[in-house]
């Protein structure tokens, strides 16, 4: 092998190393961004994460808000009709909520089963409610479950 090719080989093989180094990093920033939306029904199913962020959404159920009086702080209940779950959060609230509206949140779980929200989220008019939102939100009502293709009363 002359000394020309075997430099070159050894460039190609650099340029390789590089581009998988930073799509690896480029994939696991990506996989660590990804917020996941769950129910009420499959947070106290235990089937959210624990460990990670994400997003719950459903009705402020209610007769549930409480403020603080001290501070921006307020504790809600967000159900699907079937469970519910206790919503904490520090800061404004958006304009649009209010109990019986459907809400969106960003957050973790705590020990206890709180969802503590970093942010949230009303629906901006009478017509939208995000589609997953929605979509449990009649399955809680119907007793649907589409990943095995039956009801519950089955």
């Amino acid at each position: 092998m002359t000394p020309r090719r075997k430099k070159r080989l050894t460039l190609v093989g650099l340029l390789v190393l590089g581009v998988g180094g930073a799509t690896s990093l480029l994939l696991a920033a990506f996989s660590e961004n990804l917020v996941y939306f769950h129910t009420p029904t499959e947070v106290a199913e235990g089937k959210a994460p624990a460990d990670r962020k994400f997003r719950i959404g459903g009705l402020v159920a209610e007769d549930s808000v409480r403020r603080d009086d001290d501070s921006l702080g307020v504790r809600f209940r967000i159900t699907d009709t079937a469970e519910a779950v206790m919503v904490e959060y520090e800061g404004v609230l958006p304009d649009l909520f209010r109990e019986g509206q459907g809400v969106v949140a960003d957050g973790r779980l705590t020990a206890d089963n709180v969802f503590r929200a970093e942010r949230v989220l009303a629906k901006h008019d009478e017509n939208y409610m995000p589609p997953e939102a929605a979509e449990a939100l009649e399955r809680a009502k119907t007793g649907y479950a589409p990943e095995s293709g039956t009801t519950a009363e089955q």
